[in-house]
């Protein structure tokens, strides 16, 4: 499969079908996984809670809605332009998974600092996409460094985490950013046929470990 630079990303039928209707599932799930954490957070009357649970769960349901429509679509000029958004949409829901973590199990000065890090970063990378619109192929593995970067930037962190949730929402944490970052292997080859479609299916395993560890650390009693 081969494009150029500047036009959206073009796969077989099939494949297409799959990438779409993996993150269409993604985006159910989503919703419904938002919908329980809120109710917990209701339940619990924690303000923290609804707010950083809102971030994560929209940040969630942006994503997968943003990459299923642009694998749904097939007009060139709305293609294009979702691309940018699927994309960008990446950052802002790695940075969204943060804020259970940064919101409720850290305090003070560090809070701010890792709060502004991983949203100034997310911003950064949906800037870079947008400036980068025509040349989003020859960029993706600046992008995917940056995502990686954000994502695992969690390791500075961990003493905090363990010591106010403890050690299983950690293995938790770690094995949904092993489930990412091995989907990128699967991401970036290119020439295995259904290639993008395994990697939405390591990209879907790894949110649903994770929301499985926020939900089990912060939300149920």
């Amino acid at each position: 499969m081969k494009t150029k630079d500047w036009e959206a990303e073009r796969y077989d039928p099939r494949e297409e079908r799959s990438n779409a209707l993996s993150h269409w599932l993604g985006a159910l799930l989503g919703a419904i996984g938002l919908s329980v954490l809120l109710f917990c957070a209701i339940r619990n009357r924690s303000v923290a809670q609804i707010v950083s649970f809102s971030i994560y769960g929209g940040s969630f349901i942006l994503m997968y809605i943003a990459s299923a429509s642009y694998h749904s679509v097939q007009a060139p000029r709305i293609r294009k332009l979702l691309r940018v958004a699927d994309h960008s949409a990446i950052f802002l829901f790695i940075a969204g998974t943060y804020m259970p973590i940064a919101i409720l199990s850290l305090r003070g000065g560090l809070r701010v600092g890792i709060s502004c890090a991983v949203w100034g970063i997310a911003v950064f990378g949906v800037v870079f996409k947008i400036l980068t619109a025509k040349r989003l192929s020859s960029t993706k593995n600046v992008s995917l460094f940056l995502y990686l970067a954000l994502g695992w930037l969690a390791l500075l962190i961990v003493r905090p985490i363990v010591e106010t949730v403890g050690i299983q929402f950690l293995l938790f944490l770690l094995a949904g950013g092993l489930l990412y970052s091995a989907g990128t292997v699967f991401y970036a080859k290119r020439t295995l046929r259904f290639h993008h479609a395994i990697w939405h299916l390591f990209v879907l395993a790894a949110s649903v470990v994770h929301y499985i560890g926020i939900l089990d650390a912060y939300a149920l009693p």
